[in-house]
């Protein structure tokens, strides 16, 4: 039998390593399901009772494997139905693509039975979303949107007509500009290093801090090890975000919980006491989110390494993770304190070594520039290598009660 076009739609899917579909059958994507049928020794298909549950299992798929989560719908309502599960991917910035069925090419705003032309109802949840046009289409799209789902974290949707799915390849012919293989699946990483007077600069804020916290996201799933050292380094309590639970078991001394509107009292304290805040691999938006806001929030000098700050997401814009040597300017009614800021960025030596090579390079008085600091609050005492190495290590939060 002659290969069809939803037959190199679920090679492709193979290619890259899927190996579980989420989905409910439907008329709208029969030639998509007699194509995993075939393929069931090699691709299995969970079917579920509501395609809003396909996208919430295929986004949970993503976040605890870290592979590209896959779910399935047929036209219509079927697909409407996705939606409230691909946009908890989208928020939790979860590889997760989306495959749908539609009506009849020819039929398409003729008011036919379940005519919703989903690729326009999704645009706003996807970072990458597509109609396949043809079988000579369908390896060039389905590429592109697993490979933009796993490389912006974020949602690809690919919808293709019923009578287009059970069509052979051979059917439809390349065009000249249709060059085969053209999308690479290799994957990459932007990993930055930051500089000796980064590290100097943010070793000194972190010197100077006498209540200093950590806020650990997801970015810090990757170095649990380091960021369990550098709490009891600086003997400070860490919070979790949502996305950073598993950064550091719940039972670790040095663990307050989580934080924001499911945050623990603990948490939010800490967050409220704290003169310095280290943040680990989070783009948390607001530490002033829930109840962790007051009415005079202390000036808070803020060292960030993130391991996943996604250019995506809008709230980024108002986070210094985008630019690979910014610096910015956190200001108070009585003092403000300039830190550039690193992103993506391991944290496995960055800040381990603050009694080593990063402490002990920096002079007295100063972040690791070369002229002293001007900053009113980086004091010679405060910003000096003892301020750490005096620093009683085996007290786990030092904050009052």
């Amino acid at each position: 039998m002659a290969a069809t076009a939803a037959d190199r739609m679920v090679e492709c899917l193979l290619e890259w390593g899927v190996d579980t579909v989420f989905g409910l059958p439907g008329d709208g994507i029969n030639g998509i399901m007699e194509s995993l049928r075939q393929c069931q020794e090699r691709i299995r298909f969970v079917q579920v009772r509501h395609e809003e549950t396909a996208a919430l299992m295929a986004c949970g798929y993503a976040k605890l494997t870290g592979r590209l989560g896959v779910c399935l719908a047929t036209s219509g309502p079927g697909g409407i139905h996705l939606l409230n599960g691909l946009y908890d991917a989208k928020l939790d910035g979860a590889a997760v693509l989306a495959i749908t069925g539609l009506q009849y090419h020819d039929l398409v705003h003729t008011h036919t039975q379940q005519d919703v032309e989903l690729d326009k109802l999704f645009m706003d949840v996807c970072v990458y979303n597509a109609r396949v046009m043809g079988p000579a289409h369908v390896e060039n799209v389905m590429q592109l949107a697993c490979r933009t789902a796993a490389s912006r974290h974020g949602v690809a949707h690919v919808t293709m007509p019923v009578d287009m799915q059970s069509l052979p390849l051979k059917s439809d012919a390349r065009s000249a500009r249709n060059v085969r293989d053209h999308a690479s699946m290799v994957g990459g990483r932007d990993i930055g290093t930051p500089s000796d007077a980064q590290l100097r600069q943010a070793a000194a804020i972190l010197a100077e801090g006498r209540k200093i916290c950590i806020l650990a996201g997801r970015g810090a799933l990757h170095a649990r090890t380091e960021l369990a050292k550098i709490a009891e380094r600086l003997a400070a309590p860490v919070a979790k975000a949502l996305l950073g639970k598993a950064a550091l078991p719940d039972l670790h001394p040095h663990c307050t919980g989580g934080v924001g509107l499911l945050g623990t009292a603990p948490s939010e304290e800490a967050l409220q006491s704290c003169d310095t805040l280290l943040i680990v691999g989070s783009s948390f938006p607001s530490v002033g989110a829930g109840r962790v806001s007051t009415a005079n929030p202390p000036m808070i000098p803020i060292a960030l390494v993130s391991a996943y700050a996604p250019a995506r997401d809008p709230r980024m814009a108002m986070m210094p993770t985008v630019a690979p040597s910014a610096s910015t300017t956190i200001s108070a009614p009585e003092t403000s304190t300039t830190l550039s800021f690193v992103p993506n960025c391991s944290m496995a030596q960055s800040f381990i070594d603050l009694g080593t090579r990063s402490m002990n390079s920096c002079p007295t008085g100063t972040t690791g520039d070369a002229e002293p600091s001007t900053n009113p609050t980086m004091t010679s005492a405060a910003a000096s290598p003892a301020a750490v190495a005096t620093r009683p290590s085996a007290t786990p939060n030092q904050f009052e009660p």
